[in-house]
């Protein structure tokens, strides 16, 4: 039978399967996964047996983005634990799968400390497995529950800057349903902005190398009845200088302790075009993509990506990652690939997280808003 909790939320515009699933199968337990290599041409489902084959898909990108990484973490750690699997080990190697998204090694810390603490407790294998599953599960609910919260303090914040209404928003890389338990990040503000009759445009950068906004937030932004154009990355100083950006909206995969942005190569660009164009810069992430042990944005370590995803491109009807690809260069071309950048705290306007906004960015106040309670709300200002 299937996890009941496959579906946390109810999402119009989600894809028609789940981005992640737990599934109980009489053969034993597996971890689901909407492939999102395929996607816009086909909703194909990827199936995890083991450890390895899922750090396989993560470092694929056939499942991404960062609340959902921590997600995939935690039940990785379930899946090890359940078929007797060494738990220890595949905690070492799930967390080192990719390095600057910090959500995925907050997940797996968390089953596994639960994990540990069953079996320390005096519980045998399988009460153990059973606590790191219920932690998993219970990460994936509070992922959907911190998404429905984020949406409502960033549109709260975007009437705030913006009172007149009408946003034309920028949005960069992919922050929906398919990186996240519920809606979404930066996407899940511009959803809910949709639906209050308010979003007069929802700017998507393709989002170079692997046209994550093109394949990925064209394809949510469609399903969910959004008005949205499709630009290249390097063709958005031009909407800015025409007048035509309201506010730049993104996610994060680690934000350091003094404020700094660590999210998809070309999020730092964008900052600069707004700041010149005084436009606003809001970053929308859960707290725990807030990794208070890194002091700041040259101690995040940037993950190079194979330069081949500069140089070729996936062949017509096939997947990103997949063998099938069209040589763009010529061969034997060196590429320059960094799959993220930094922005620095100055550059950016807000921070919307579950437990509010934060402006302006601070590390004392980035410290406060990550111990603030659910029950907190509202602006901060420091």
């Amino acid at each position: 039978m299937a996890d009941q909790y496959a579906a946390p939320v109810s999402r119009s515009g989600s894809p028609a399967v789940p981005a992640l699933r737990w599934e109980d199968l009489p053969e034993g337990p597996v971890i689901v996964l909407l492939d999102q290599r395929r996607l816009p041409a086909d909703e194909t489902e990827l199936v995890c047996t083991d450890v390895p084959a899922l750090i396989e898909a993560i470092r694929s990108l056939a499942v991404r983005g960062a609340p959902l990484l921590g997600v995939a973490g935690a039940y990785g750690v379930a899946l090890a634990a359940v078929r007797g699997f060494d738990v220890d080990e595949a905690a070492e190697m799930l967390a080192a799968a990719r390095p600057t998204a910090v959500n995925l090694a907050y997940g797996v810390r968390r089953a596994h400390a639960a994990h540990h603490a069953a079996l320390k407790g005096g519980g045998d294998a399988e009460q153990a497995a059973a606590a790191a599953l219920a932690q998993a599960r219970a990460l994936h609910r509070e992922d959907a529950e911190a998404s429905a919260d984020m949406a409502a303090h960033g549109l709260a914040l975007l009437q705030e800057l913006l009172p007149g209404g009408g946003f034309r928003i920028l949005t960069h890389c992919n922050t929906g349903a398919l990186v996240s338990g519920g809606e979404g990040t930066a996407f899940a503000v511009a959803g809910a902005a949709h639906r209050a009759g308010e979003l007069r445009r929802l700017w998507v950068d393709e989002t170079r190398p692997l046209l994550q906004g093109a394949r990925l937030t064209a394809y949510e932004a469609g399903r969910s009845g959004m008005p949205y154009t499709l630009l290249t990355d390097n063709a958005a100083g031009s909407l800015f200088a025409a007048g035509e950006v309201d506010a730049v909206l993104i996610g994060a995969d680690r934000i350091a302790a003094d404020g700094s942005v660590a999210n998809k190569v070309g999020s730092y660009p964008l900052a600069v075009l707004a700041r010149y164009h005084h436009v606003p810069f809001v970053v929308v992430a859960p707290t725990t993509t807030v990794d208070l042990g890194t002091p700041g944005g040259a101690a995040i370590e940037v993950e190079q990506r194979p330069g081949h995803e500069v140089t070729d491109l996936p062949a017509v009807g096939s997947g990103v990652g997949t063998a099938a690809s069209v040589s763009v260069a010529p061969l034997g071309a060196q590429a320059y690939n960094p799959a993220f950048d930094v922005t620095p705290p100055e550059l950016v306007t807000a921070i919307v997280t579950e437990n509010g906004v934060l402006s302006p960015v601070t590390e004392a106040g980035l410290a406060e808003l990550c111990a603030r309670s659910r029950s907190g709300n509202g602006m901060m200002s420091i």
